[in-house]
């Protein structure tokens, strides 16, 4: 979840009450100043006084969130983002896929792992895109599944796709399993993480 606030901002001389949000991989303001600043493109990000000050584009901003607040945004603003593989869990793990991968992003994180391998995983990743592709990536991994590997499944954000999460989680949901995490893997993806409960 991101942060918000209603804030003065000085820009170029004007300043104006905006709706600033800080977002996991951006800067929005909204009002009578307008900005869509992605974090890496803020330079000289600082406080001073009671305000976040940085520069984008060349040009000097300045908001008026107060000092505790300011100092907050900073640190977040400079501290970076958590990489896929590490959101996923896959960092330096054998990793299991099942069906095609092609997006760009969850490739990119695959190179992260250590080894894949349908062999031990400890983690399975499955994109899935009808009920028939879930249906058969629970097939293929049940056995490991029985064993409490955990299983990120992923598929299409938005509607009108044939298969959704309210889809994916009632029926993982009636074969024992449940979700644990979600994460955004792109802008066209996200992804669902579930385990069956160990027994005690």
């Amino acid at each position: 979840m991101g942060r918000e606030t209603i804030c003065e901002c000085t820009c170029d001389g004007a300043t104006a009450e905006v709706k600033a949000l800080l977002e996991s991989e951006e800067l929005v303001l909204r009002g009578d100043i307008r900005m869509r600043a992605p974090l890496h493109a803020l330079r000289d990000v600082r406080v001073e006084s009671e305000s976040l000050c940085f520069n984008f584009d060349e040009r000097p901003i300045q908001l008026r969130l107060g000092a505790a607040a300011a100092k907050s945004w900073v640190k977040k603003i400079n501290t970076p983002p958590t990489s896929l593989g590490d959101k996923l869990g896959i960092t330096g793990k054998t990793v299991r896929t099942i069906g095609p991968i092609s997006d760009r992003a969850l490739d990119a994180a695959l190179s992260s792992a250590a080894l894949l391998s349908a062999r031990n995983p400890d983690v399975i990743l499955s994109y899935v895109d009808t009920p028939e592709s879930l249906a058969e990536t629970l097939r293929e991994a049940k056995t490991q599944l029985a064993r409490s590997i955990p299983l990120w499944l992923i598929y299409r954000k938005g509607p009108g796709h044939p298969i959704n999460e309210s889809a994916i989680r009632t029926t993982l949901r009636a074969d024992g399993l449940m979700d644990t995490k979600v994460a955004s893997v792109s802008e066209e993806l996200t992804a669902l993480r579930f385990s069956r409960p160990k027994s005690k």
